[in-house]
């Protein structure tokens, strides 16, 4: 029985021995045969190469079988075969993503909050969300947290608060830029049976970051375009779901990838466009413009060493005095961020760069001080001024709050009055809502004519017609129906409207303020102009909350539910001299008292 067992192992081995000698012998021939093609046996060393390289990798079992499966294929394949060089880029591909690799993160909450303190000024509602966000990621072990999305004007910190997450946790920070990306392959990747196909944006971020637990910022996700190549945004709804992320699969891989430990922050500017299925998946964060205050500190704490450093000057060299970088503020910028004011500052330190540079070896060093006299020399002529009191100056003009992507703005709404058949006009590029908010205010000022002082039939002999200024640009919804409906009973009536008073509101057939949105950015936006009374309409009273202190404090709140309510606290109460010629009837108005919360 041993004899028989020694027979059979021997058997065993002289049949192993005898294959490992055919397989060799099989080998020496076909390195001859490609010797006298020319060829060379790289192909062989690509194969070792990347052997050796997925030995070191921890791989899921169902990647382990197609790595060995298109190895096997890949040693079959000569080297100047069309397929050697696609199978080896997806061997490469496969090999370069981090399977088991994860950076060491860091759930310091003390220290997330130092670095977002550090960074960033002010947005302590957004730095304490993102820290309960934090909080809930360590307790749960990094996965299945909700996906944030930082929406607010360009210039707030969205980008940076994301890369400031990923210094504070430690972990690589990749972004992947989404603005216009109209193609579903470009989020999923192309199926490797089209030549060049190449992996979809998200597992090339993974494998650029080269951990499976980075911090990925998709910015602008507002900003998705839905044609001809498939729904970029269907593709991200398996990227952003907790409940599938986790196997993720790119039509360019074909095998599942994990991205449940990938931290995920979205970007946009406004929320509206984008998909509801995708916005459902999004918890979202407002970040509101930054108050002239809040300008002021951001600049001296960031913007100017940001902008010495990068045009090599010491902090010695430029003493920017207070006042003239509120003038910066208010006279060469406006907007709802810091962008363009990071810009003026910068073109300052130029300016000193090039009197530094010009200076003679032998001349004493000194600071250049910049007062708000200078700025005309470094900066230009201001850019901005404030017109509320000029357009305001003749009945028919009303200052109106908007919002809009990258803020809120104000808007005048001019109104006027020619010989005509009772026809009306509307222009400045207005959409549908707006021109039917203008026809409902013209209305109810015909309905209501004898109770506001105006002859009943002054359509008869009269064309009206309104007008939104900047008229390049679109505009549109139905918070300026107030705002239409005060200008033309300023013009029908002879009364100017305040010009430190601008309101936002939507008016009904009836008279009655209905609520809008963007309260908060309005107000902001109004602050910066120099308005400091608003009227809103009174289901509106609850948003002034969302104001900051510093602005709410140097504001008067009108609310209002009735439109009388408006005109009692918007128009003036004399009739302007150059009207009183018209003829109109003049009556006192019988309004409600307006609520004011100054």
């Amino acid at each position: 029985e041993v004899h028989e067992m020694r027979q059979k192992i021997d058997e065993e081995v002289r049949k192993r021995l005898g294959k490992q000698q055919r397989d060799h012998i099989l080998r020496e021939r076909m390195k001859a045969i490609q010797s006298e093609l020319g060829e060379d046996d790289e192909g062989g060393d690509e194969v070792e190469k990347l052997r050796s390289r997925f030995a070191d990798i921890e791989l899921p079992e169902e990647v382990l079988k197609v790595v060995t499966r298109e190895l096997s294929r890949l040693g079959k394949l000569a080297p100047a075969h069309p397929e050697f060089n696609v199978a080896r880029t997806y061997l490469e591909t496969l090999a370069d993503l981090p399977w088991d690799k994860r950076a060491e993160a860091v759930d310091d909450l003390d220290a997330v909050s130092a670095q977002l303190d550090a960074d960033h000024y002010g947005l302590d509602d957004v730095k304490q969300r993102i820290l309960e966000h934090m909080a809930v990621l360590k307790l749960s072990g990094g996965s299945k947290g909700t996906i944030l999305c930082l929406a607010g004007p360009p210039g707030v910190g969205k980008t940076s608060l994301g890369r400031s997450i990923a210094e504070a946790t430690n972990r690589p920070f990749v972004r992947i830029a989404l603005g216009g990306v109209r193609d579903e392959a470009e989020v999923r990747g192309h199926r490797r049976t089209y030549i060049g196909a190449i992996p979809g944006r998200i597992i090339n971020a993974i494998r650029k970051a080269g951990v499976k637990n980075p911090v990925m910022l998709l910015d602008e996700v507002d900003k998705l375009s839905q044609q001809f190549g498939g729904s970029p945004e269907a593709a991200l709804l398996e990227v952003l779901d907790p409940e599938q992320n986790h196997t993720f699969s790119d039509h360019y891989l074909e095998v599942a990838f994990d991205l449940s430990r990938v931290m995920f922050i979205a970007t946009a500017n406004t929320i509206d466009p984008i998909p509801p299925a995708l916005r459902d998946r999004l918890e979202i964060l407002e970040l509101p413009g930054y108050t002239r205050q809040e300008k002021l500190a951001i600049a001296r704490g960031h913007l100017i060493p940001r902008k010495l450093e990068e045009n090599a000057l010491g902090e010695d060299t430029i003493a920017i005095e207070d006042e003239a970088l509120r003038q910066i503020i208010g006279d060469y910028t406006r907007e709802a961020g810091v962008r363009q004011l990071g810009r003026e500052i910068g073109k300052l330190a130029r300016n000193v760069a090039l009197q530094v540079a010009r200076r003679k070896s032998d001349e004493k060093a000194e600071a250049v001080r910049v007062r708000p006299g200078d700025l005309d020399d470094y900066l230009g002529k201001r850019r901005f001024f404030n017109e509320v009191a000029e357009r305001t100056a003749v009945p028919g003009v009303a200052t109106g709050l908007a919002w809009t992507p990258v803020g809120g703005d104000i808007l005048f709404i001019e109104t006027s009055r020619m010989p005509g058949k009772g026809n009306l006009q509307i222009t400045g590029q207005l959409g549908d809502v707006m021109k039917e908010s203008a026809r409902a205010a013209l209305t109810y000022v015909r309905s209501n004519a004898k109770k506001l002082g105006i002859d009943p039939n002054f359509l008869d002999a009269l064309d009206i017609h309104i007008h939104v200024p900047a008229g390049a640009v679109p505009k549109d919804g139905p918070s300026a129906g107030v705002t239409i409906f005060t200008a033309l009973t300023s013009l029908l009536t002879g009364r100017r409207v305040r010009n430190d008073t601008a309101m936002t509101g939507e008016c009904t057939l009836r008279g009655r303020v209905l609520p809008v949105g963007g309260i908060k950015a309005k107000v902001l936006a109004a602050h910066r102009a120099g308005i400091h009374r608003v009227i809103l309409p009174h289901r509106n009273q609850r948003d002034i909350d969302e104001v900051p202190e510093e602005v709410r404090s140097q504001m008067e709140f009108i609310v209002a539910e009735d439109m009388s309510e408006v005109l009692a606290a918007a128009l003036e109460d004399e009739v302007a001299p150059e009207q009183s010629a018209v003829g109109l009837p003049r009556v006192e108005l019988e309004v409600g008292p307006a609520t004011s919360l100054s």
